[in-house]
């Protein structure tokens, strides 16, 4: 089976500096397909200005690239369902088209045993 990802979508789907994703081996657990509990936010609480200081900017700079890791590494996950998804999907259409002409000559083959028999007797 041929199967060629957009060269763009395995970017995305890809870790840079890492090996490239392949849809092709890559399997994912039934943990890792599960759909994530939608979490409802917790309420911003504003901080007054006074008590701004080294240690509040230095917790919100870690939290900040905390948060961008956390939707870079969801977004990467999700990139790789899909592609991996488009392939699974062209895998299952050419596999359902060779169970269809599989089953052409089966039929083909069962009439000509049939006719054999029918000549000849059983086998």
């Amino acid at each position: 089976m041929t199967f060629e990802p957009d060269p763009a979508d395995l970017a995305l789907s890809s870790i840079p500096g890492h090996e490239t994703f392949d849809p092709r081996r890559h399997r994912f657990s039934e943990e890792e397909l599960k759909p994530q509990p939608i979490m409802k936010k917790a309420r911003k609480v504003q901080v007054p200005e006074e008590q701004k200081d080294e240690k509040y900017w230095s917790r919100r700079y870690k939290n900040n690239e905390a948060a961008k890791r956390s939707r870079d590494a969801r977004r990467l996950k999700e990139n790789q369902i899909s592609v991996r998804a488009a392939f699974l999907e062209k895998e299952n259409a050419l596999l359902r088209q060779e169970v269809v002409a599989v089953r052409q000559e089966l039929s083909h083959y069962r009439a000509v045993l049939s006719r054999y028999q029918a000549q000849h007797g059983t086998l």
